[in-house]
């Protein structure tokens, strides 16, 4: 009996520390076009349009994203507790390549970014 809480007790301690790896994120850098998105998704664009049009969605209301030449997207999100939206820090890069370095988290498939340093590609 004592071998088994001692093998659950190492599953347990397993498990939390996985979680903590997780929840910590990672330090990354990220190069990708600053798009608006929802054209990300429903236009299937490679790269954005023009400037005008992913500022006029960013002040609607629309997230900008990071999405590099694979397509994969980041989400840029707040460290702050309340939350606080990105688009500030992005729009000057809007439909832009750019460089972003920050704390990367990964959960279900998503990707999200915690803005460090943001700057245009080279």
């Amino acid at each position: 009996m004592r071998q088994i809480k001692l093998a659950a007790s190492g599953i347990v301690l397993a498990v939390m520390a996985a979680t903590m790896m997780w929840a910590a994120g990672r330090p990354a850098t990220v190069k990708g076009y600053v798009i608006d998105s929802s054209c990300s998704f429903t236009k299937a664009l490679k790269k954005p349009i023009s400037p005008e049009c992913a500022v006029a969605c960013a002040k609607a209301g629309s997230p900008l994203v990071v999405q590099t030449e694979a397509r994969t997207i980041y989400w840029p999100i707040s460290s702050s507790q309340p939350a606080v939206g990105q688009n500030d820090k992005l729009l000057p890069f809007a439909a832009q390549k750019v460089t972003v370095t920050g704390m990367v988290y990964d959960k279900g498939g998503s990707h999200a970014i915690v803005i460090e340093k943001i700057e245009p590609a080279k």
